[in-house]
């Protein structure tokens, strides 16, 4: 772990009134800053699973992952395994009242592999728990960006996702696979989504399950990338889900419910075993926005969505970038095993998928 200290100069200019001005100019420049001063944060650079732990105390740092994270990375072993923390595994970073990650947090393409939650009790789960300061004592609210969460075995109660529970920050360009559990409020990359979330997908299994407390039966607002979508300024643009989704209520292939909120140019892929209010993109809407996006009607085994203007294609459909260049998508066609980065979305035209051009 490397920490990145700040200048001598720094130091001298740290007297009591000098100091003051400069941070009050400091929090009016970046406008991270309402009158609260969170703890003081390094800057880390990460290397281990030791690292990654210390982020849970520098939460409004920027920090950077330098290489993958996984089984034989050292710290595994007594805080991201099965046997970690008594069996529940990694704590997650944040929390919603004892204060969310209102940091930059930059995966720079790099994963987490195996990572280990079982934590059926407990809100707000996942890689990060909460990137958010909901209590509005600063303008920062998290920024998470190029990381992959890889073969995750995720397990909580509410606000559950493989890589941050509850987002009310901007989470872009990364991913999860595995297997996300939980009874209420349940993603594959998110549980809950209340800002930005552009540039992602999720693949694996979510599975709604039975509540602990024994008053939910069969999991509610389940999705495939993500549970629950929900603020009048918050967007989910340019995204996709192949994960398998089953559920009792509010299931869907990508989000399970979407209140008061946009989807843009997103598609869902993976089969929706839902019940009442299930769609193969949507599970349900309220006073949401959906816009120029689609499932594929044969793998999800729906025919509908809930939502806005949406629209289910069969797989062939899917496949042809036809679909997507004719709904204004910012999509290519490539060859086999080549991307072209000039543009979000890229497809094997009549093969593959849509995806997005970062992914190697």
């Amino acid at each position: 772990m490397k920490i990145i200290f700040r200048s001598k100069r720094y130091h001298y200019l740290a007297k009591a009134s000098i100091f003051l001005v400069v941070v009050a100019l400091i929090a009016g420049m970046v406008g991270c800053n309402d009158g609260y001063n969170p703890p003081p944060s390094q800057n880390l650079e990460i290397s281990t699973w030791y690292d990654l732990d210390e982020v849970r105390n520098n939460l409004a740092g920027n920090h950077t992952l330098m290489n993958d994270l996984d089984s034989f990375t050292a710290g595994y072993e007594e805080l991201a395994s099965p046997t970690a923390n008594g069996g529940k595994g990694w704590q997650p970073i944040g929390h919603y009242d004892l204060g969310g990650f209102v940091g930059t947090f930059d995966g720079q393409g790099y994963k987490t592999i195996n990572l280990f939650i079982n934590r059926p009790d407990e809100d707000y789960v996942g890689l990060f728990g909460v990137a958010s300061d909901h209590w509005g004592r600063t303008k920062c609210e998290g920024l998470i960006k190029n990381i992959g969460v890889v073969n995750a075995a995720v397990t909580g109660n509410a606000y559950v996702g493989a890589l941050v529970g509850y987002n009310d920050g901007t989470v872009s360009n990364s991913y999860s696979t595995g297997n996300v559990t939980g009874p209420y409020i349940i993603g594959g990359l998110g549980g809950q989504n209340g800002g930005t979330m552009s540039n992602c997908y999720s693949s694996g299994n979510v599975t709604g399950c039975s509540g602990t407390s024994g008053n939910v039966t069969g999991g509610s607002k389940i999705g495939g990338l993500v549970g629950e979508n929900y603020g009048e300024v918050n967007v989910l643009s340019n995204s996709y889900s192949s994960a398998g989704v089953s559920g009792y209520s509010r299931v869907g292939g990508l989000v399970g419910y979407n209140a008061f909120a946009t989807v843009s140019k997103c598609y869902s892929t993976g089969n929706v075993t839902g019940g009442i209010e299930s769609g193969g993109l949507v599970g349900w809407s309220y006073l949401g926005d959906v816009y120029l996006s689609f499932w594929d009607i044969e793998t999800s085994g729906h025919t509908t969505s809930y939502g806005g203007m949406e629209e289910g294609k069969t797989t062939a459909q899917m496949k042809s970038i036809a679909t997507f260049s004719g709904a204004t998508w910012n999509i290519a066609a490539v060859a086999l095993n080549e991307t072209n980065p000039a543009y979000i979305w890229n497809i094997v035209d009549d093969v593959t998928y849509p995806f997005l051009s970062w992914q190697s």
